[in-house]
């Protein structure tokens, strides 16, 4: 069986969140995310969805146990996501809420790089390389 296109990569994030329906409309308006796939519980919670930012794969859905284990400290993952235009997705995250923990700049790793908080505590790392 051929690995679907979407997960090609040999690690697919996948983040729980309190609220995964306000984090989906957040990265649809903040980052430009499509979903593609949600399958909620009876009680309207979020069992499963995915969204895709830039051609990469996210999976999310409502946090509960085990993945919100009592006296957690909160998220624990960062995201990594290549985009055209660093700056103008930056712009756009900050003025849908997100809180610009480093603004856009040239990186010596040949890449432009800015880092955002969600308002559900995810810290993001956009990147886009710079041709020298």
């Amino acid at each position: 069986m051929k690995i679907p296109e979407q997960y090609k990569y040999a690690v697919i994030p996948h983040v729980m969140v309190d609220g995964a329906a306000e984090a989906i409309a957040f990265y649809a308006a903040a980052f430009g995310a499509s979903e593609y796939f949600r399958l909620e519980g009876d009680d309207g919670r979020i069992i499963h969805a995915e969204i895709r930012i830039h051609d990469s794969a996210l999976m999310l859905g409502d946090a509960e146990p085990p993945f919100s284990p009592p006296g957690s400290v909160g998220p624990s993952v960062v995201l990594h996501v290549y985009v055209p235009d660093v700056d103008s997705l930056s712009a756009r995250a900050a003025a849908a809420g997100a809180e610009l923990l480093s603004p856009p700049a040239d990186m010596p790793y040949g890449a432009r790089q800015s880092m955002l908080r969600d308002p559900f505590g995810h810290v993001w790392i956009f990147l886009t390389p710079i041709t020298t």
